[in-house]
């Protein structure tokens, strides 16, 4: 499946702008050292920032064992006051607890590796070189990188159909709370970049910064995905109105992010081909990608994939909603495994030329085989195996 040439062109021209965006704090910061003629690369005598001890110690504790914990109690309100629906099923709570456990445990070595092995070795000359940098601007800085960096990646695993396959899982819950909020394809999180960007920074110098910047996101990511519509009141009480109008449009908030994760358009108010900003929104504002309704959408899932065709580019599933429910492991992987059961003779096969259109196969005795969303699907072609 070819991308769309104007998709191709929308993307290029956005990341010409993004160049910009990334650049802009690091330039402002040189800009205010000039003016000031402040050079903390000089040794200079100012002292460093340092947020009071108390605050400290909650983002230091919030980022280790603190977040995970209220992730738990939020999810454990949730849970009694039904935000649910019975949609939490044995299976749903199965997959939503392997998604959390599984790439920690898996992931934790490999950035420890990372961390205390690979640094040193390719990067021996630039431990600590940006120390000099001062508190407010390291944030500025990691903050924007970090999270445009996020923005795209997320985007484009919306936008690329090869990329997919490794970022649906998270989509096909059909609720939205902290149950799955940690719901992604172990490939997804793997090449994930704040997996690596904290001990990273920290290797340079700017770990202190990237401390409150990961807690901050994380506090705002979470929210985002709650069944507790906490932004609410900032469309509904007049004095909140304007300050709601700000938030909405700054950071994910609800409203915006369930949109995103909603399993239809019809209703005016889902929009999964946009609002991919993850702590703030302000990205989907500037490059077009989002809405805003201060609504919030009734259904949530991957229903609409199934329908535009995406669902099933690559066929390596019949139903990727039945595969979850009926082996939660799989989702992990993103069901990258045929079901043999259902496609013993027929597969998808986009990569190469040597196909057999549609048209021939949904009239032979292969056609069985299809899922509904696959038959007479113009845009796909099958190879037979």
């Amino acid at each position: 499946m070819k991308i769309e040439k104007e998709l191709v062109q929308i993307i290029r021209h956005d990341a010409l702008i993004s160049i910009f965006l990334y650049l802009a704090p690091v330039f402002l910061m040189f800009v205010a050292f000039y003016i000031t003629d402040y050079k903390p690369w000089a040794g200079s005598n100012a002292l460093l920032f340092k947020v009071p001890h108390f605050i400290e110690g909650v983002f230091t504790h919030l980022s280790s064992w603190g977040l995970p914990v209220i992730v738990l109690v939020i999810c454990i309100i949730e849970f009694i006051a039904g935000l649910y629906e019975n949609k939490w099923t044995k299976n749903e709570r199965f997959l939503d607890i392997a998604c959390y456990v599984l790439p920690k445990i898996i992931i934790a070595p490999v950035v420890t590796y990372f961390s205390l092995e690979l640094l040193p070795k390719i990067l021996p000359g630039i431990k600590d070189n940006f120390s000099w940098v001062p508190f407010w601007w390291a944030f500025a800085i990691i903050a924007i990188a970090d999270d445009l960096t996020q923005y795209w990646y997320h985007r484009l695993h919306h936008q690329l159909p090869w990329l997919w396959r490794f970022h649906r899982t998270h989509h096909s819950a059909p609720y939205m709370g902290m149950a799955m909020a940690g719901r992604q394809n172990i490939i997804y999180t793997i090449f994930f970049s704040q997996t690596y960007l904290t001990v990273a920074l920290t290797y340079v110098g700017l770990g202190y910064a990237a401390l409150f910047v990961k807690v901050v996101k994380s506090i705002i990511v979470t929210g985002a995905h709650s069944s507790i519509p906490w932004d609410k009141p900032f469309y509904q009480i007049k004095w909140l109105i304007p300050i709601g109008w700000v938030l909405e449009r700054f950071i994910s908030t609800p409203a915006t992010h369930y949109a995103h994760h909603a399993d239809t358009t019809d209703d005016g108010v889902g929009y999964y081909k946009g609002n991919f900003g993850n702590m703030f929104f302000l990205w989907d504002i500037i490059f077009g990608t989002g809405i805003i309704t201060r609504k919030y959408p009734t259904s949530f899932g991957i229903k609409h994939y199934k329908k535009n065709g995406m669902h099933s580019f690559c066929g390596r599933y019949q139903n990727q909603r039945k595969r979850e429910v009926n082996y939660p492991l799989t989702a992990l992987w993103s069901g990258m495994r045929l079901n043999k059961r259902n496609f013993r003779k027929i597969c998808l096969h986009p990569f190469k030329s040597e196909t057999v259109q549609i048209d021939y196969l949904k009239t032979s005795h292969h056609e069985k085989h299809l899922p509904d969303s696959i038959i007479g699907h113009p845009g796909l072609c099958l190879c037979i195996r």
